[in-house]
């Protein structure tokens, strides 16, 4: 099994945060444009213990690839946990905690993960599996910093009714 960690701070308040971060609507905008991450099931305004997300993403050479999660716990402003139902991983179990702080909130992502396949599973993470997923996380905390921590005015979003134009709205005021 591998472990993932990213703690990034953010200046907005804890009730932001959540909004943002436990809405799935507003997770393409935080992922790499190459990874094609489309969400195809319905996803309510506020998420629940038990919603079955279903998704593609397209990682590699553009094969579309099949996710399920299911939101597994959620301690509203405090952590929520998605785990894989079916995709790419033998296992995927990804914490997503918030911490009030001076200034802003502490947002920690922890993932445990594990590959299919023994031996050739192993190889594959090595050779290119790890190194995505920092990549995409890497870009996620630019993304963040970008839509929360950038103090240089308005950040354009794809969605209508996301968070980011109230921000920046409130940021130029």
């Amino acid at each position: 099994m591998y472990q993932l960690k990213r703690t990034q701070f953010i200046k907005a308040d804890l009730e932001t945060c959540w909004e943002y971060f436990s809405s799935p609507a507003n997770l393409h905008v935080i992922t790499p444009d190459y990874v094609d991450f489309r969400v195809h099931s319905s996803v309510p305004d506020q998420m629940y213990e038990g919603l079955i997300i279903h998704y593609t993403i397209r990682p590699i050479f553009r094969i579309p690839l099949k996710w399920i999660s299911e939101i597994r716990t959620i301690r509203d402003q405090d952590y929520f946990v998605d785990e894989q139902r079916k995709g790419p991983y033998k296992m995927w179990h990804h914490e997503h905690h918030f911490k009030e702080v001076e200034g802003g909130v502490e947002m920690t992502d922890l993932i445990h993960y594990s590959l299919p396949l023994g031996f050739i599973g192993k190889f594959v993470h090595w050779l290119f599996v790890r190194k995505q997923l920092e990549s995409i996380f890497d870009y996620r905390i630019r993304k963040v910093d970008e839509l929360f921590n950038d103090t240089s005015g308005y950040v354009e979003s794809p969605l209508q009714d996301s968070l980011v134009p109230k921000i920046a709205r409130a940021r130029k005021q």
